[in-house]
């Protein structure tokens, strides 16, 4: 079941997002992990906030065991503070299978 989870960095800046970002070897707008359907980030007054969309709860604890933590621990961030949610449901952008054939 699809699973949206929410990641509150508080006394963490933007820059030091982008850096993870390049440390997690993503780059903006670029792909992301696989499981993850879509992130986003948004400033708050304190440092930001993570959004998103994964495949499972399961595919969010891999990913945050297996790459996310190691990398926090190495820079110093404390783990941030996490909402998990089922999804009941999400829309994405149309591909090109939904495009008007008479275009």
């Amino acid at each position: 079941m699809a699973t949206a989870v929410e990641t509150t960095f508080h006394g963490v800046t933007l820059e030091a997002y982008n850096d993870l970002l390049r440390r997690l070897d993503f780059r903006p707008e670029g792909a992301s992990e696989p499981g993850c359907l879509f992130h986003y980030a948004v400033p708050t007054e304190d440092g930001f906030r993570g959004v998103d969309v994964w495949e499972s709860a399961d595919a969010f604890e891999r990913f945050v065991r297996e790459r996310l933590a190691p990398v926090l621990e190495d820079v110093g961030i404390a783990p941030p503070e996490v909402t998990v949610s089922p999804v009941h449901n999400y829309l994405i952008a149309p591909s090109e299978r939904w495009a008007d054939p008479s275009d």
